[in-house]
């Protein structure tokens, strides 16, 4: 049997690799979103500086992996197989959890993770103990529960106490520098860098370097005995020093910014490097004790060694240091991660990912009555004050950046001050979950929510916090079924989890790639933003228009296909499936008609007006489309589901043929779309007219029928119905067609 907890062992270090580089490309939303939405610099740089942060904080962590050799469970009353599989379903089970929320773009914390994922598997185990033991022992004696308890009470602490504290302290920032900040540093910058830079300084010594091996024990014994000093001391120096900066034009607040994302790389690399090969560490020490004892027998050695503390060698730390760097580098599901944060945190228009709430709107409408209150009541002159100093600058933010430097190091700093504090209170708070909502907070304080995108940042907020939540429900009831299977199932159930495991790590990587490529087909939309020269907006704009006008009349003409063969087959389940990707469709073309009118305003005001209505004709168009075919999909799927009579066999044969002739011509129009050929769309406007004349033919014969024979009724007012609505459809692409013509003609 040895040779099976020696291939544990080995995928159990396969998988640290996998999960240092899913682990990584989560949390890189901690330590990079405000150098990345602020553009203090190139997105190369920004990597550059986390990278050395994540590697050095990575190579000096002392590898203290106690939470996982006895944080959750107590390894005393566990023998040696039963830990070896509570730690292969921890690691597949963590694994393939947090590449699915890589993959949806959702921050979640690696420690809630791995906590209740630890819990989990000890908790089925430590079932399975009571029950051979009739009785006589209880969780308590088997479960560490008070760390799980610390987590979720971290939670609503983390989330309330940042959200409150980034929104004073911004508030405060922005009244003090204003939007137009290049012209009123003076003297405020050195202060502010000096508090800024200190507070970093404090956090890195803390938080990130005090569990840190090669630090002389002598040096955080002399910060701790004298801490007072040292921060005022720190304070002063680094005020002096960032006011001669600003002296010699050097930007302060990328400094600061910069500063902040190498001491949160850092802290991070150094703190969580538990969270990914802690497990897979104490599986191997569990091995080499083992192996050691002589023991023979794997479910007869208990494992009252785990209780001790493991230094972790060098070389183990080196690899994941550079595992976690190529992770920062090359991962691009890091990327859309950090996306997500830097959306719901972005000054002024731009795409919004998350859609509407009723908690949403309900959270909106009291905070504007609080807000209507407050403007009652505050003095005018203050108002006026107050209004003055959140006046937009006339120009967009530097690079097209999200929101400014001065916002940028308020996160940083706020994040570092929260971090810090609570660990010197013995506080357990979450880096994901204090930068986070810090970010979120400063971007309320900041004005970025405006009445128009409130409701669906609140949404987005929401959402990533219930992630959290769903995370520690998920990951204990996840791990807790895979360790039962594995326990009972032997070796064949523990090969097939395994492969599961592989196989959906491999699937999820095929969806994202997918989900990329659907992505990055949009780039002419950040161009746009970028772009500072009004006269290249309209023909990008044109051509954005084509591209995506193309890809929604193909993917309804499937669509229409898809809806009307099912109800013909009686096939439920795809008429389902099609009402709910309508639906996402609807979303998605609210979305995209938003994001085009933006990118409209860059544009030239003389430009704009001689385009603007044939825009809109453009968008109703399609919008019209969309409802038919919802108007075809909701009355199909009733019909089907209620078991109603079918559609007369002879009266399908003559619907598809036409049906089929449509399709093709919208796919046809679709390809002349997307290959920049409108004017080739002339035949086919003139085909549609023509096809147009055979449904309207069709249409009246079927009111006939229904006056005149005795085909179930029901059935027929439904074949008129989804005729008139095809019918409509007709109509509508001719004038899409006909309207992208014009909007090419007046461009």
């Amino acid at each position: 049997m040895e040779w099976m907890y020696v291939g544990i062992v080995a995928f159990l270090f396969l998988l640290a690799a996998f999960d240092l580089w899913v682990g990584v490309s989560n949390d890189a939303v901690n330590f990079m979103n405000s150098a990345i939405g602020s553009k203090v610099a190139k997105f190369r740089t920004i990597v550059t500086v986390a990278a050395i942060g994540v590697f050095f904080g990575a190579t000096l962590s002392d590898g203290m992996m106690d939470i996982a050799r006895h944080g959750i469970f107590r390894p005393e009353e566990f023998v040696f197989g039963e830990v070896m599989i509570i730690f292969l379903a921890v690691m597949v089970t963590d694994v393939v959890l947090l590449d699915i929320f890589n993959t949806l773009g959702m921050p979640t914390s690696t420690t809630v993770s791995m906590v209740f994922e630890l819990l989990g598997a000890s908790f089925a185990f430590s079932m399975i103990k009571i029950a051979s033991d009739s009785g006589t022992t209880d969780f308590g004696d088997y479960l560490n529960t008070d760390k799980a308890l610390e987590v979720i009470m971290a939670i609503f602490v983390s989330v309330a106490i940042a959200f409150v504290v980034g929104s004073l302290i911004q508030y405060l920032a922005r009244l003090v520098f204003t939007f137009n900040f290049k012209s009123k540093l003076k003297w405020k910058i050195g202060i502010f860098g000096g508090l800024g830079i200190t507070a970093i300084l404090y956090f890195m010594i803390l938080k990130g370097l005090k569990h840190m091996a090669g630090i002389p024990q002598e040096a955080l014994d002399f910060v701790n005995q004298h801490e007072g000093w040292v921060l005022l001391g720190s304070f002063v120096f680094f005020t002096l020093l960032m006011q001669l900066l600003y002296v010699l034009k050097v930007n302060v607040f990328r400094v600061i910014v910069l500063a902040g994302t190498f001491a949160l790389a850092t802290a991070f690399a150094g703190n969580d490097l538990v969270n990914f090969i802690g497990v897979p560490l104490a599986g191997w020490s569990s091995f080499l004790d083992f192996s050691a004892s002589g023991a023979t027998d794997p479910m007869a050695f208990t494992m009252d060694s785990l209780n001790e503390s493991a230094q972790t060698p060098f070389y183990f730390l080196f690899a994941a240091g550079a595992i976690m760097v190529c992770a920062l580098v090359l991962s691009k599901k890091a990327h859309n991660v950090t996306k997500t944060e830097v959306s719901l945190a972005h000054q002024g228009d731009g795409e919004e990912l998350f859609g509407s709430s009723r908690v949403a709107r309900s959270l909106v409408r009291w905070g504007n009555n609080v807000g209507q209150f407050l403007s009652n009541v505050t003095p005018e002159p203050v108002a006026r004050f107050i209004d003055k100093r959140f006046a937009p600058p006339a120009e967009a933010n530097e690079n097209g950046a999200s929101f400014d430097q001065v916002r940028a190091s308020v996160n940083l700093i706020v994040s570092a001050m929260l971090i810090a504090l609570g660990t010197s209170l013995k506080l357990p708070l979450s880096t994901t979950y204090v930068t986070f909502m810090v970010a979120m907070g400063t971007s309320l304080a900041d004005r970025a929510w405006s009445r128009e995108s409130a409701v669906f940042r609140i949404t987005g907020v929401l959402t990533v916090i219930g992630g959290w939540f769903i995370t520690a429900g998920v990951a204990f009831t996840a791990c807790f079924f895979v360790a039962l299977a594995m326990y009972y199932g032997g070796a064949v159930a523990i090969l097939i989890i395994v492969a599961i495991g592989v196989y959906g790590l491999i699937h999820s990587q095929k969806r994202f790639r997918k989900k990329m490529q659907t992505e990055e087909g949009d780039l002419l939309f950040t161009q746009m933003m970028e772009c500072k020269e009004q006269k290249d907006i309209v023909p990008m704009l044109t051509r954005h228009l084509d591209v995506h006008m193309g890809e929604c009349l193909g993917r309804y003409a499937a669509t229409l296909r898809d809806t009307t063969d099912a109800l013909f087959e009686e096939s439920l389940h795809r008429l389902r499936k099609n009402d709910i990707a309508l639906h996402k469709n609807k979303r998605e073309l609210k979305n995209l008609r938003r994001r085009e009118v933006v990118a409209l305003r860059r544009a030239d005001a003389s430009e704009v007006v001689r385009l603007i209505t044939t825009f809109h004709l453009v968008h109703n168009s399609l919008q019209q489309m969309l409802y038919g075919l919802l108007r075809i999909s909701e009355p199909a799927r009733e019909h089907v589901d209620n078991h109603f009579t079918p559609i007369p066999e002879a009266k399908v044969e003559r619907y598809v043929p036409l049906r089929n002739r449509l399709a093709l011509l919208m796919e046809e129009g679709s390809r002349n779309l997307e290959a920049m050929r409108v004017t080739d769309n002339a035949a086919v406007i003139d085909q549609l007219k023509e096809l147009h004349e055979e449904f309207s033919a069709f249409r009246k014969e079927i009111i006939i029928e229904i006056q005149t024979s005795d085909e179930n009724l029901t059935a027929m007012t439904l074949l008129l119905h989804i005729v008139q609505e095809t019918e409509q459809l007709l109509v509508e692409t001719r004038l899409l067609l006909r309207s992208c013509c014009k909007f090419h003609e007046l461009a």
